[in-house]
């Protein structure tokens, strides 16, 4: 069997990637999202100024419209990394990702206290979603 040509997934509703990489790819039937931070994708600017469910709400919007992109939804999501620059963040950005997360069999996920994230964010969020 051989392994399907991956497809880059990119869409001007979520922010443009920084870097030499895609918003998502997708392979198969599997959907692979770059890590979300809070930039607002109109005005390239971080929301939230300061407060960790703004930009968590920011994160799990970008993803979603990411995800749109590659014609899936959030109940497609079948695993997330939450990467916080503060584990004290962990119940308030639990309080944002519970609403977009919770439909049906939740995300597997993993949550790691991060030294830094880009732009000085305080959340970042990548995913795994399953399009069969």
């Amino acid at each position: 069997m051989a392994f399907p040509r991956p497809k880059a997934i990119s869409t001007k509703s979520a922010p443009a990637p920084v870097g030499p990489y895609n918003q998502a790819i997708l392979a198969g039937e599997w959907l692979y999202c770059s890590g979300q931070i809070a930039l607002n994708p109109l005005t390239n600017e971080m929301v939230g100024n300061g407060d960790v469910e703004a930009e968590t709400q920011q994160v799990i919007e970008n993803l979603i419209e990411v995800l749109n992109a590659a014609g899936a939804k959030a109940e497609n999501v079948v695993r997330t990394t939450i990467y916080l620059k503060d584990l004290k963040d962990f119940s308030a950005v639990n309080k944002i990702y519970s609403k977009f997360f919770s439909e049906g069999v939740s995300p597997a996920r993993a949550c790691i206290e991060v030294a830094g994230l880009p732009k000085d964010g305080l959340v970042e969020i990548d995913c795994v979603a399953w399009l069969g």
